[in-house]
């Protein structure tokens, strides 16, 4: 990272399924992955800009980027400057019950729409942040619905249910399920295939299709995701790089920062610090 680049990924006990980050980055890249919670990303300033769904989203100061669950996105600077922001992470249980009590939202609930301009649900989510910087659990608790509420009322709905039917779908399902199991030593695309009785590039098409990525790119997300929670669990990075199929420590590094935004001691060090106040 940057001599001028920071940034903070880090929970707060009263705030429990909530990821916080604070960030200025100016040649940072985000290669294409997922998250398990939501992302609202409110842009204080400068310019972001994501690839999502098949398209380059620039969210700009005072407007928000949305992110649901398990979608692929990437993020870079859209201007020299780079961008500023403060991010919420919310669970998805935690979005649902929000929706559920202040919405008639029905369904699972969802963002619609991957840009915002709405500077007041900027405004509630860097206070959010601040809150849970003073310790304030009563404010940063109550922001953060409030927040939630405002953006599902703007932006919400009932995200379609994605239905596994065609046998190429039902094959990526089954590559998925083997590599989540063979993740340390996974197969070559050609020995997957062969195992699941089709196809190297039919295997490649129906993996896309299904899940954004090619095999190889979900592969060092869902390391990525697991080596996150070994080091939520005190496991070492340099442990936790083996467990889930990297060479080494630095071959998690790189692709840890890349992901979540900052290396994994920093992560895993803030992670300390709420278990230590629990």
């Amino acid at each position: 990272m940057g001599s001028r680049e920071r940034a903070r990924h880090w929970r707060y006990a009263a705030l429990p399924g909530v990821d916080l980050l604070r960030a200025r980055y100016i040649e940072k890249t985000f290669v294409r992955h997922t998250h398990e919670h939501f992302v609202i990303a409110a842009i204080a300033e400068g310019v972001e800009v994501f690839h999502h769904r098949g398209a380059d989203q620039y969210a700009a100061a005072g407007a928000l980027a949305l992110v649901n669950p398990d979608t692929p996105h990437t993020g870079r600077a859209g201007v020299p400057e780079g961008w500023q922001y403060g991010a919420v992470y919310p669970s998805p249980e935690l979005v649902a019950e929000i929706a559920a009590e202040t919405t008639s939202v029905r369904g699972t609930p969802g963002f619609v729409r991957p840009v915002l301009d709405d500077a007041y649900s900027v405004g509630l989510v860097h206070q959010v942040l601040r809150a849970a910087d003073e310790g304030n659990a009563l404010a940063a608790d109550t922001l953060l619905r409030v927040a939630v509420t405002r953006l599902l009322r703007l932006n919400g709905g009932a995200m379609p249910q994605r239905e596994v039917r065609t046998a190429g779908a039902l094959v990526a399902v089954r590559a998925r399920e083997v590599l989540e199991g063979r993740m340390a030593e996974p197969p070559s695309l050609e020995q997957l295939a062969a195992d699941l009785d089709t196809g190297p590039f039919a295997l490649l098409r129906a993996f896309r299709d299904v899940y954004g990525m090619p095999p190889h790119t979900w592969l060092t997300d869902a390391r990525v995701r697991r080596a996150r929670r070994l080091l939520d669990a005190g496991v070492s990075p340099a442990e936790a790089a083996l467990a889930v199929g990297f060479t080494d420590q630095p071959h998690l590094n790189r692709h840890f920062a890349r992901i979540i935004g900052v290396p994994p001691g920093a992560y895993q060090r803030e992670r300390k610090n709420v278990q230590d106040l629990r």
